[in-house]
């Protein structure tokens, strides 16, 4: 795990910055990687890094990683290691180290893109090809670790710079901080700080999940379509049996580590799962959980508690007070170049920071089980009551429509109050996020459905569950911690793909009893029969009683004077904590505009 920045111009030209400034754009990312650094310098192609040390303890580890056929900077965890390595030496590699990082760079130069193909693990990586002077960027298919990038001109030169956050752009002397407004209101609506491959930032993209891109010898770059790699798991529906055997052997390869590995628990379905399948390999497990302390026999850290003597972990709590909230939300937004997605981000970093202290480098989560399985209860009953109506002729939004109203912090149909007029008019009303949500949900309408609840489920995977992993991966490295995520794995994908409808979600099942059905049954002899019938749980925060204590970040912004109506800064300043589905997206957007733009 690590950050990774680097630089590409076109044959016959040096990369336009110094190595001091190239080293100070890599220092920005010195949180994901606090163990080493490197630097490989082409001339036209400049590859610099920061090592978290996870796997491979010893110099055989450090990247980038140089041999006569390429160069690689890979920012990730590969855990079919073993079976690729195998395969390549029967192809002749003969392998120096036990690095994983080896082992990808043999996968591009034995076959080349398609090695890509054979690589389960979460990866963001760079491939500079010495024998056809091209650069390949890729992202894992689900989207677990994040790669910008940026093109540019220099005195009529263009290049192409990348990085693992965006800050590490930023520190580039002369990439420009001018804000994308269309995806500034998108934000304010979901709450997610990408649009598509736009960011919020004009000049700056992100790779998209399952995205190949290739930077060519004139330092062009052409993005490849954003493909959904995972075919459903052949041999019809897995039964109960097959459901527990495929996650309890992604939780097994996700605990490939050198270093002290650790669980989050929360005291919910997902995450008791993948605690109590973790304890079973691991004896000594250190379990955590964050939250706010309450006097609630029934709250999250009380069945966290619960959960950890059942299984016989032991236990650590990370408290999130008020007073800590409103400290590390804007401090993280500086370090991060983003606003935060959802407020549990702070108590996950809270969590990451206290078992980062405790020692523990790696921790285990349940990211990624509602989005495969069907976790969602209202959303899919509302997916399932507008798919009624449609079919009925009373609705005639479009699929995408109906997502994005369905989940909207600040409606659409508010923006004319929030935003200031020459905003509003200047995003054409919102045309680009409702183009996108239009979009994304006609591709997953063609993947074909069995049932008229298939495209909506398909959408969250390739919607929502991209924001909660960005969400982990930002949170943890923030404190050099390495988020893994058994349930957002190539293989359980593949399971959950092979599963009809009704062994996810059934509306005729009242209550959390007719979510992720596959997964109750599979694991109902193994954690607490409350756990099976309780709601969804992932640390939240009382944060809306918190919001007032923020209020006049908003008031002192001069971006978002800039960019919301008077009315609305003064409106929700004064009433953050009963217009809170206002008050948190109009917040963050004041406090990064006030640090970036």
């Amino acid at each position: 795990m690590c950050g990774i920045l680097g630089l590409i111009s076109p044959a016959g030209h040096r990369v336009p910055f110094t190595r001091e400034e190239i080293v100070r754009a890599r220092e920005a990312l010195a949180h994901r990687g606090p163990d080493d650094d490197g630097l490989w310098d082409g001339g036209r192609v400049v590859f610099a890094h920061r090592r978290l040390i996870v796997v491979d303890p010893t110099a055989g580890g450090h990247q980038p990683w140089e041999h006569a056929r390429g160069v690689l900077v890979y920012n990730g965890e590969l855990y079919n290691d073993a079976e690729l390595r195998a395969a390549l030496s029967r192809e002749g590699w003969a392998f120096r180290t036990r690095s994983d990082t080896e082992t990808v760079l043999a996968a591009l130069a034995t076959w080349g893109p398609a090695g890509l193909d054979r690589l389960r693990g979460m990866y963001a990586l760079v491939y500079f090809d010495a024998r056809t002077g091209e650069t390949l960027l890729a992202r894992d298919p689900l989207g677990i670790k994040p790669l910008y990038w940026t093109a540019f001109e220099r005195d009529g030169v263009p290049h192409v710079a990348f990085a693992s956050e965006i800050p590490g752009l930023l520190a580039l002397p002369g990439v420009g901080h001018a804000p994308d407004l269309a995806t500034v209101s998108a934000y304010l609506t979901t709450i997610r700080t990408t649009l598509g491959a736009r960011t919020l930032f004009r000049n700056i993209r992100t790779v998209l999940p399952g995205q190949v891109m290739r930077v060519d010898a004139g330092a062009r770059a052409h993005a490849g379509a954003a493909e959904w790699r995972i075919a459903a798991m052949r041999g019809g529906a897995p039964d109960e049996a097959r459901v527990r055997e495929v996650v309890d052997g992604s939780v097994r390869a996700h605990l490939r580590a050198d270093v002290p590995t650790c669980a989050l628990l929360s005291g919910g379905l997902d995450s008791s799962i993948v605690c109590m399948l973790v304890r079973r390999a691991l004896p000594n497990l250190f379990t955590y959980a964050a939250g706010a302390a309450t006097d609630a026999a029934d709250d999250d850290l009380s069945w966290a508690r619960r959960v950890a003597g059942e299984i016989g972990s032991v236990h650590v709590e990370a408290p999130v007070s008020r007073e800590l909230f409103l400290e590390r939300w804007p401090a993280m937004i500086r370090a991060m170049g983003v606003p935060l997605s959802t407020p549990n981000e702070v108590a996950i970093n809270a969590v990451a920071r206290r078992l980062r202290a405790d020692g523990k480098t790696v921790t285990l989560s349940g990211e990624g089980a509602d989005e495969l399985f069907g976790g969602y209860e209202h959303p899919l009953r509302q997916a399932a009551a507008y798919e009624a109506a449609r079919a009925a002729g009373a609705d005639a939004r479009h699929g995408g429509e109906f997502q994005l109203d369905d989940a909207a912090w600040v409606p659409r149909h508010a923006k004319a109050a929030v935003l200031n007029e020459d905003v509003w008019r200047g995003v054409e009303q919102d045309g680009v996020l409702v183009e996108e949500y239009r979009r994304v949900f006609e591709e997953c309408r063609a993947a074909g459905a069995d049932d008229v609840l298939d495209p909506h489920l398909r959408f969250q995977r390739r919607v929502n569950l991209i924001g909660l992993l960005q969400r982990l991966d930002t949170a943890t490295m923030l404190e050099g911690v390495e988020g893994r995520t058994p349930f957002a794995d190539v293989e359980v994908a593949r399971l959950a793909e092979a599963l009809p409808m009704v062994s996810k979600f059934d509306p005729a099942t009242s209550g959390v009893g007719g979510t992720k059905i596959a997964l109750r049954r599979a694991f109902a002899g193994d954690v607490p029969r409350g756990v099976i019938e309780r709601p969804k749980a992932s640390f939240p925060l009382p944060f809306r009683d918190w919001l007032p204590g923020a209020s006049s970040w908003l008031r002192e912004s001069k971006f978002a004077r800039e960019v919301f109506t008077e009315a609305a800064v003064e409106t929700v300043a004064a009433r953050a904590e009963e217009l809170w589905q206002l008050a948190w997206p109009m917040l963050n957007i004041a406090m990064w505009g006030r640090r970036f733009v």
